[in-house]
């Protein structure tokens, strides 16, 4: 705590380190294409929901169904993906996987419900990797020792995104339609493709290697615990999502949803710009099993939106930090012939931990009546699959040793 005060009171010094990786060249011009390419990618799972609805008149769990679909072929496809830049450039993957969104966003409006779910899951497969590119460019152009920061900053690129995204799809909706919004999507992401492709990003170093290293030599238990974290810290802030609205929902306090979910944004924010700002690094798997430990007591203050909003403080400032700690982590273990595969696992780590999160908690909330057992129960399966992943990594080293 001190620290964070220390740091908070000293702005050149929390400026000082930002100012270094934004002074490289490329890095400006790449967190900007993040920033605006991801916009659209945030607002998709949204819009196609409120389509499947309102549109073609089916329930939410025919709406969940297309985001399942498509959730899950994209965590297939994220390191087939990143495996194709590793072996043939980025160019040729963003050309395929452009043309896909194009052609998806372009006919899925006027799609009939069945043809619709097959076409996600085929569009999910070759969905426009932008997170996983991003992050694989930022290892090629920032040096080890200040790649902290620079994923730092991407974490808090991506929770702009998020904020700015599914809020900005929802108003387009209801102000014009869904249909109308699909479109302007699929030109959104199409736009962001060809902004990748002429800004081209390094996604390695003119110095690193490029010869093949087979999976075994680089997948190690260490690489799989560091996936793990980042399933383990989705899980967390998905379930997290639900179980805000659930507990709203219980006090009658709906409307004020967006409110809370904003500050729990900006805390976020606030947690990721101070992360990025310290000397020292904070292993991952610390930040992730605080994240858990500081989510399961927020149900207990579920009985007001602003004693919500102040016990998803401590929680929701280490968002940020912890997917940028992964992020890091995982730049630095993979060898750089086989950055974009690693960086597509990690994609597809995430993605499952999203997609897991939200289901558990919404199962847990049903059958306990009480949405603050939604927090509790992301919070203690995070920290038993923290405590089995950590365990297994020591006695991993433990037996290396002679």
């Amino acid at each position: 705590m001190m620290a964070v005060m220390t740091t908070l009171a000293s702005p050149r010094r929390v400026m000082a380190p930002y100012r270094g990786v934004l002074a490289l060249p490329g890095v400006r011009g790449l967190f900007l294409i993040a920033l605006l390419a991801r916009v659209p990618v945030t607002a998709a799972g949204v819009t196609l929901t409120l389509h499947v609805v309102l549109d073609l008149h089916h329930g939410y769990a025919a709406a969940g169904l297309v985001g399942t679909a498509t959730t899950v072929a994209s965590a297939v496809g994220a390191p087939l993906l990143g495996r194709f830049v590793d072996r043939r450039g980025l160019r040729p993957m963003l050309v395929v996987t452009t043309l896909a969104e194009a052609l998806f966003w372009a006919a899925s409006p006027r799609l009939p419900y069945p043809v619709l779910l097959a076409a996600a899951a085929v569009a999910g497969l070759l969905t426009l990797p932008v997170f996983g590119v991003i992050r694989q460019s930022i290892a090629a152009l920032v040096p080890e020792q200040q790649r902290r920061q620079a994923y730092a900053l991407d974490s808090m690129s991506v929770e702009l995104s998020f904020m700015i995204g599914p809020a900005l799809a929802v108003f387009a909706v209801t102000a014009v339609s869904a249909r109308a919004t699909m479109f302007a999507i699929g030109a959104g992401i199409t736009l962001s493709g060809l902004a990748l492709y002429l800004f081209n990003p390094p996604v390695r170093a003119g110095h690193e290697e490029h010869a093949p290293v087979p999976r075994r030599q680089w997948l190690t238990g260490r690489m799989v615990t560091l996936l793990a974290v980042g399933t383990v810290a989705t899980l967390v802030l998905s379930g997290t999502d639900v179980a805000v609205v659930a507990a709203l929902r219980a006090s009658g306090q709906l409307s004020f949803t967006g409110l809370v979910l904003a500050v729990w944004a900006a805390y976020s924010l606030i947690g990721g710009f101070v992360y990025g700002a310290q000397h020292r690094a904070i292993p991952p798997l610390a930040l992730v099993a605080a994240l858990c430990a500081l989510t399961i007591p927020i149900g207990l203050a579920s009985g007001h939106w602003l004693l919500l909003c102040l016990a998803i403080l401590p929680a929701g400032a280490l968002c940020a930090p912890t997917l940028a700690a992964t992020a890091d982590a995982v730049s630095r273990l993979a060898p750089p012939a086989v950055r974009g595969e690693a960086m597509g696992l990690h994609s597809s780590a995430i993605t499952v931990g999203l997609a897991l999160g939200a289901p558990l908690a919404g199962a847990v909330i049903d059958n306990s009546h009480h949405p603050g057992w939604g927090f509790a129960a992301a919070g203690v399966v995070g920290l038993v699959v923290t405590a089995v992943a950590g365990l297994t990594l020591v006695r991993r080293r433990l037996a290396r040793r002679p």
